[in-house]
C-alpha cells in the first residue's frame, strides 16, 4: 500500500517519532519551506545547479530571517512553516514538518519509485537516501572531474583542503530534486564570499564584525547518474590573506575538527621541535609542559608565570592551563598604594606571549595556542638565571666555588655567572716592567719576603687567561719592585663608559701599612665600579706621577674630566703635572674622615658638633650660606683659633660644594659611596693576608660589585619605576633614564610643582625668569633660549650632577615643552649608557 496515499499522522505522533530518532553531529542544511517560495538567483551561481521554481513570486532569503551564512535551498514540495527550525553552530537550519517526515520515512529515487531508507536515522533529517562510503585514508586534492561517493565526502575533502590552505568554508546553496528531494548539486564557498547587506545593521548597537570581502573561491559538485558527486567547478583564488595551517582549526568551519586533525596539516613541521613550542606538541603531564616552556623561556630570555587552570568537575584533573610571560597583564590599582611609602616596582606591561595546553582524549596535554612575540626587551643570556622561574633550575646547575685558601669567605653562587668581560684583543706585547721611570731613590716601604715573586706570578697567570689584562711595575733606584698597577679588560671597558669622574683613594692600608690605591667611579645606576688598582710602596711625587701616567696609558690616553682625591699636597702636585686639564677636587668624605682624626677631641666634647660640621660641608650649596654656617659653627664652639679648621677653610674652594657647582662630579659628594667602598673592603679583605690571598679576595669583591650591576640591569629590564602621575615628561624620562636616576629626576619634578615664576624679562630669543619655591624668599635666575630650547639655572645642578633642577623644569613647563630636550640627557645616566 502506497504510504503517500494514507492520511498524514497527527501532530503528536510526528513529534514522538522525531524525538525517537537518534541525534548525530552532522552538518544540517538550511531548507526554506513556504507555500510560495522561489529561489533568488544569486550572482556567481553555477549554471550546473538546478533551481526548483514554485511560483512567479520571488522572495529574498533575508526577508524570511534566514542567516546569510546558511545555505540556500529550493524545493518543490509544500511543507509547513519553519516554526520548528533548529539552527546549528555553522549557521545551517533544518526545518522539520509533518509532510517532510513522511518523505524521510519513505524516500524516492530519481525515477520516482518508492524505496525504503533504513539509513535515514543515521544520516539525519536530510530527505534523501544515499549510501555514504568510508572516507579514504589518502587525501585527494579537489579539482574539476574528481568524484566522491557522497556529498559528505566532498565536503570533508574541501574542508581538509581549506585547513591546509588557511581559510574557512561555507555551505552556500544546495539544489535538490523536485521528485524526491535528493541533492542534485551543491556549492561550497570561502566563508568570506559575498557581501553582507547593510540594511539590517542600522538599529544594531553592536554590529557584527564584517567578514565578507566578496571572495570568489568555491567548489561546486553535481550528482552523476552513477550516484557519485563530481567536481564541476573549482576556483582557488582568494582576495584576502590566508591564515597559517596550524591556526586554521580556529576558523568557523573547522571548529568541529579535533585538534589533532587540525594540527595534522602541519605535522611535518611539528615533528621537528628544536626546543620551540609548536601547536599540537604533546606532553604526558602538565608539569612536563611547564618545564619545556620554562626551558624555552630561559633560552629566549623571559620568566614564566602560571596564569590560570581549568579543572574537570568530575575528577578535578587539569583540563587546560595557560602559561604566560611574567609581564602579562597589568597590575590592578589598589587604594592602599596611596599609603605605601615604598611601593613595589611595576612589572606587568601587557605582554601577550603565552602557551596554552589542553588535555586530549588520549590523555596527553597538547599545545592548543602559542604566542611567541613579546612587547618588551628580553633578558640577555648572562642574566637569565636572575629570572624568577629560572632560579630553581640555576640552583641545580651552579656549583659553589671552593673556599679560597681555607678562609671563611663564601663566594656568591651566582656572582661567578656573569657576562664575559670585553676582551678578545690580541696580546699587547708590552714589557710590564717600566725601566724608563725608575725612582731616583730607594722605596720608602719594604716588601715582605717573596712578595715580588708572588706579584709577578699572579700577573702572569692573569695575562694567560686574559690577553687584555694590563699591568705595569715601577722599579726603584736599586732595581727593586716599588709600585705596581693593574687593570683587567672589564675595568678598561667600565672606564670608557663612566671614566668622566674618577676617585683616587690612598687611605686604605693593610696591617703592615701596605697601601692599596684603587681608581673607581660610578656607573649609570650610581653603583661603584673599579677602573684600576695599585699597590704603592712609595708615596713620593715621582711615584704618583708614574701611577697617573700608567693609568692614562692603560685607558688608551683618555683623561677624566674630574678627579677626586684625599687632601694630600704631594698628590695634588702630581695631578697638576700629569693632568693639568682635569678638575682636581678634594673629596668631601675625606675631609670629614680627616676631621675625625685631627679634631676628635671636639667631637667627643660636644655631641651636637658632628651634626653642625656635617651640615657645613655637605648641605650648603650657596657660598654665602656656607660661609655664614661656618662662622656660626666657630662662634658656637669657640673654634676660631683651631689651626686645622683654619687650614681646611683656606682650601675650601677645592672641597666645598658651594665652590664646585660648575664642575661635573657625577653626584659623588655624599658619604654613602666612599663609606660603602671602605666598608666592603674591611668586610672582605683581611689585613694579615699575604699578597696572593689579597689578590684573590679582591677579585671576589670586584665580582660581587659587578654582579650587583647585572642585578640592576636585570631589574631595569623587568620593572618600570612608578610614576607620581600621568605626565608626558615623566613618561619620556622614565624610558630614557635608569631607575635610580629617574627617581632623582622625578623628585626634582615634584619640587617644581611648588616653584613659582615671579618675573620675566625678554631680550631677543633670551628670556630671563625669576623663580622660587612658594613660601621661600630665595629666588633663582633661569635663562631660556627659545631658538634652541636651552635652559640655564644659576643653581647649576645640571652642570654638577647631570640632571635638570626643579627651577629649569618649571620654566620648560611654563614654555609648554613637554619632552625633555636631548641636550639635557647625559648618556652616562641612561639605559643605553654602555651601547
Amino acid at each position: 500500500m502506497d504510504y503517500i496515499s494514507n492520511p498524514p499522522p497527527c501532530e503528536e505522533d510526528v513529534k514522538d517519532k522525531v524525538e525517537s530518532l537518534p541525534r548525530v553531529d552532522t552538518d544540517l542544511e538550511v531548507e526554506s519551506h513556504y507555500a510560495e517560495v522561489s529561489f533568488v538567483d544569486k550572482p556567481g551561481a553555477d549554471n550546473d545547479d538546478e533551481h526548483g521554481l514554485q511560483s512567479a513570486k520571488v522572495s529574498s532569503i533575508d526577508e524570511f530571517g534566514v542567516d546569510n551564512d546558511g545555505e540556500h535551498e529550493c524545493k518543490s514540495l509544500k511543507v509547513s512553516s519553519d516554526d520548528n527550525c533548529e539552527m546549528d553552530v555553522d549557521g545551517e537550519r533544518d526545518c522539520q514538518g509533518p509532510r517532510l517526515l513522511s518523505i524521510e520515512e519513505c524516500g524516492k529515487d530519481l525515477d520516482g519509485k518508492q524505496v525504503q531508507n533504513p539509513k535515514v536515522a543515521s544520516v539525519g533529517l536530510t530527505g534523501y537516501d544515499i549510501s555514504i562510503k568510508d572516507e579514504p585514508d589518502e587525501y585527494v586534492e579537489p579539482k574539476v572531474g574528481v568524484e566522491f561517493g557522497s556529498e559528505e565526502l566532498a565536503y570533508k575533502c574541501y574542508q581538509r583542503y581549506a585547513v591546509m590552505e588557511g581559510f574557512s568554508i561555507r555551505k552556500d546553496f544546495v539544489n535538490k530534486s523536485r521528485i524526491n528531494g535528493a541533492v542534485v548539486s551543491r556549492r561550497y564557498t570561502c566563508f568570506r564570499q559575498g557581501h553582507r547587506p547593510s540594511k539590517h545593521e542600522a538599529n544594531v548597537r553592536k554590529p557584527r564584525q564584517e567578514t565578507r570581502t566578496g571572495c570568489l573561491a568555491h567548489m561546486t559538485i553535481a550528482r552523476q547518474p552513477n550516484g557519485n558527486f563530481r567536481v564541476t567547478h573549482f576556483e582557488t583564488r582568494h582576495n584576502h590573506e590566508l591564515v597559517t595551517p596550524t591556526t586554521a582549526y580556529m576558523l568557523p568551519s573547522h571548529k568541529r575538527l579535533t585538534f589533532a586533525q587540525a594540527v595534522e596539516a602541519n605535522s611535518a613541521n611539528s615533528s621537528v621541535t628544536d626546543g620551540v613550542p609548536r601547536l599540537g606538541m604533546g606532553f604526558d603531564s602538565e608539569d612536563l609542559a611547564y618545564e619545556f616552556y620554562n626551558a624555552y623561556a630561559g633560552r629566549v630570555g623571559f620568566s614564566v608565570r602560571k596564569d590560570y587552570v581549568n579543572r574537570s568537575k568530575i575528577d578535578g584533573a587539569v583540563a587546560s592551563r595557560r602559561y604566560t610571560c611574567f609581564r602579562e597583564g597589568f597590575r590592578q590599582k589598589d587604594k592602599r598604594d596611596l599609603n605605601v611609602k615604598r611601593p613595589r616596582k611595576e612589572t606587568r606591561i601587557g605582554c601577550l606571549a603565552q602557551l596554552v595546553i589542553a588535555r586530549q582524549p588520549d590523555g596527553k596535554y597538547r599545545v592548543t595556542h602559542f604566542e611567541e612575540k613579546h612587547n618588551h626587551e628580553l633578558v640577555a643570556a648572562c642574566r637569565v638565571r636572575m629570572l624568577r622561574s629560572q632560579k630553581r633550575s640555576a640552583v641545580g646547575q651552579v656549583v659553589e666555588a671552593n673556599i679560597v685558601d681555607g678562609s671563611k669567605i663564601h663566594p656568591k653562587s651566582l656572582s661567578e655567572l656573569m657576562c664575559k668581560p670585553a676582551g678578545g684583543q690580541e696580546n699587547l706585547g708590552y714589557d710590564p716592567i717600566d725601566h724608563k721611570s725608575n725612582l731616583p731613590s730607594k722605596r720608602t716601604r719594604e716588601m715582605r719576603n717573596g712578595e715580588p715573586r708572588d706579584i709577578l706570578k699572579y700577573f702572569q697567570s692573569k695575562q694567560l687567561k686574559d690577553p687584555s689584562f694590563f699591568h705595569s711595575i715601577q722599579l726603584d733606584a736599586e732595581e727593586q719592585i716599588t709600585n705596581v698597577f693593574w687593570a683587567d679588560a672589564k675595568m678598561v671597558v667600565d672606564y670608557s663608559d663612566f671614566g668622566d669622574v674618577v676617585c683616587f683613594d690612598t687611605t686604605y692600608k693593610l696591617k703592615d701599612c701596605r697601601p692599596f690605591a684603587p681608581f673607581f667611579g660610578v656607573n649609570n645606576h650610581k653603583q661603584m665600579v673599579i677602573f684600576g688598582a695599585a699597590l704603592l710602596y712609595d708615596n713620593t711625587v715621582e711615584s704618583f706621577k708614574w701611577l697617573l701616567r700608567t693609568f692614562i696609558e692603560a685607558m688608551s690616553g683618555k683623561k677624566p674630566k674630574t678627579i677626586l682625591t684625599d687632601q694630600d699636597a704631594v698628590m695634588a702636585e702630581a695631578i697638576e703635572a700629569v693632568l693639568p686639564e682635569t678638575h682636581h677636587r678634594i673629596c668631601v668624605w675625606h675631609v670629614y674622615q680627616n676631621a675625625l682624626t685631627y679634631i676628635s677631641d671636639i667631637f667627643l666634647a660636644f655631641e651636637s658638633f658632628s651634626n653642625d660640621f656635617c651640615s657645613c660641608i655637605f648641605y650648603h650649596e650657596e657660598e654665602e650660606d656656607f660661609i655664614n654656617a661656618w662662622k656660626v659653627m666657630l662662634d658656637t664652639y669657640g673654634l676660631w683659633e683651631n689651626e686645622w679648621l683654619n687650614e681646611i677653610f683656606k682650601a675650601r674652594e677645592k672641597w666645598s660644594i658651594a665652590y664646585g657647582k660648575h664642575i661635573f662630579c657625577a653626584d659623588i659628594k655624599t658619604v654613602q659611596l666612599c663609606d660603602g667602598f671602605h666598608t666592603n673592603l674591611r668586610k672582605y679583605l683581611k689585613s694579615d693576608l699575604d699578597v696572593l690571598q689579597f689578590f684573590k679576595h679582591l677579585g671576589r669583591v670586584m665580582n660581587d660589585w659587578r654582579y650587583k650591576e647585572l642585578e640592576a640591569n636585570y631589574d631595569m629590564s623587568q620593572h618600570m619605576p612608578r610614576l607620581m602621575g600621568d605626565v608626558i615628561l615623566l613618561k619620556h624620562a622614565r624610558d630614557i633614564y635608569t631607575p635610580s636616576i629617574f627617581e632623582l629626576f622625578q623628585l626634582e619634578y615634584e619640587k617644581c610643582l611648588n616653584v613659582v615664576v615671579s618675573h620675566c624679562t625678554e631680550s631677543g630669543s633670551l628670556f630671563k625668569y625669576k623663580v622660587g619655591t612658594y613660601g621661600h624668599l630665595q629666588e633663582y635666575i633661569v635663562v631660556f633660549n627659545s631658538s634652541d630650547n636651552r635652559v640655564v639655572c644659576n643653581c647649576m645642578k645640571f652642570e654638577s650632577m647631570g640632571v635638570l633642577c626643579s627651577h629649569a623644569l618649571k620654566v620648560l613647563d611654563y614654555r609648554n615643552i613637554k619632552v625633555l630636550p636631548k641636550q639635557y640627557v647625559l648618556k652616562r645616566w641612561t639605559r643605553e649608557a654602555r651601547v
